[in-house]
């Protein structure tokens, strides 16, 4: 009998392979009418999403072996050297857009053009360094006009994109990327992550001594509030940053969030809230921040005690069954997977819509339940 991680699997496959048919060169990021429609290396080379379509498939070339998920995934990576020849453009995310794309491939087939890729990307976030302040700064100075008073912005999102920085560290065997990643996680750490587990989305940093001015509300309900996407890159990322340091402070952070992330969830039936303590009404869910989380609980089994494995995977598979039994479209014909996701609490137009990176956050719990997945990050 199969049991129900496989059967989801070829459920997924069926889905990915008709999507791959579909798509030629383009890079989606959400549907239109159930079609992508746009293709965003055209649109906008720099989003942060850029990356996720090419993980997908790199993931899914590595579980099955099939020459049409890699060759798609050749393209995606290609088509985002425009982005970086552009580089005036690119900002925090480039380990989104470069670890599911040129790293991934370096990974699985030793590309030196794919590693080169890579390395540059790390270098432009390096670059984005403050010592003084010890953080890298997210966005660009056009993306924050609304608040001249911070000259420095650090956001948890970024806790996903310093994997990029340990990985070049461990290729060129130069420490200066691991020290750059390890000074950030402490900033974000010290700034953003409460006593509760619970954390704030952005916080305005001091570029001269590091010091925090301030929560922002970001893309939560309010400064004081816990956007659930948000709660998903820091267990999850602060996991990575154990895995790749052994800091055990950083293991602990993880935990803390995601027992805050795990006591929500068992009041909305494992499909998370977009923000854990937005008002009652409308009640806006984020099946992306679940599926974030899987990954991110899945993670912590792998550094903890045999003892308290359980709980995590326990917890990860009950996010991942429910979202694929409720929130999912598995139609071949129609483009996405993942429905019911919220880019943001205060985002105006469509209230729930598919988004790429919840379909690249399924393929990985997904294969990490079946142990047919590869280290992305």
């Amino acid at each position: 009998m199969i049991n129900w991680t496989e059967s989801l699997f070829q459920k997924m496959e069926r889905k990915l392979e008709a999507e791959c048919g579909r798509m030629g060169e383009r890079i989606p990021y959400r549907t239109v009418n159930g079609i992508y429609q746009e293709d965003y290396a055209e649109k906008d080379i720099y989003w942060w999403t850029n990356g996720f379509w090419a993980g997908i498939l790199w993931q899914m070339y590595h579980a099955t072996g099939k020459e049409l998920y890699r060759s798609r995934a050749e393209v995606v990576e290609v088509r985002l050297d425009r982005a970086l020849h552009g580089f005036t453009g690119l900002h925090h995310d480039t380990g989104f857009m470069w670890l599911h794309s040129a790293v991934a491939d370096y990974r699985l087939t030793g590309s030196e053009e794919a590693r080169v890729r890579g390395l540059a990307a790390a270098s432009v976030l390096a670059g984005r360094y403050n010592p003084q302040g010890q953080f890298i700064r997210a966005w660009n100075r056009e993306n924050v006009e609304e608040d001249e008073n911070c000259a420095g912005w650090i956001i948890v999102d970024s806790m996903m994109n310093i994997p990029l920085l340990y990985w070049a560290s461990r290729e060129l065997k130069d420490p200066r990327y691991y020290y750059i990643a390890k000074n950030h996680a402490d900033t974000v750490k010290k700034t953003l992550v409460r006593e509760d587990g619970s954390c704030g989305h952005i916080a305005c940093i001091s570029p001269d001594t590091g010091e925090s001015e301030g929560i922002r509300r970001g893309q939560g309900y309010s400064e004081y509030s816990s956007w659930s996407r948000g709660q998903s890159w820091i267990l999850y990322g602060f996991a990575l940053s154990y895995r790749y340091t052994m800091d055990q402070g950083y293991l602990d952070v993880a935990k803390k969030a995601a027992h805050y992330f795990m006591s929500n969830l068992a009041l909305t039936e494992y499909i998370p809230l977009c923000d854990f303590r937005q008002p009652q009404e409308p009640e806006y869910r984020d099946a992306s921040a679940g599926l974030c989380a899987a990954c991110g609980l899945l993670e912590i089994a792998e550094h903890v005690r045999d003892e308290e494995k359980n709980l995590y995977r326990k917890y990860a598979e009950l996010i991942v069954k429910n979202i694929a039994e409720k929130c999912c479209e598995w139609n071949p014909d129609r483009d996405s997977i993942v429905q019911q996701c919220k880019v943001d609490y205060h985002s105006t137009g469509a209230q729930h819509t598919d988004l790429i990176y919840a379909d690249y956050f399924l393929t990985e719990a997904v294969l990490r339940l079946l142990s047919k997945d590869f280290l992305i990050w």
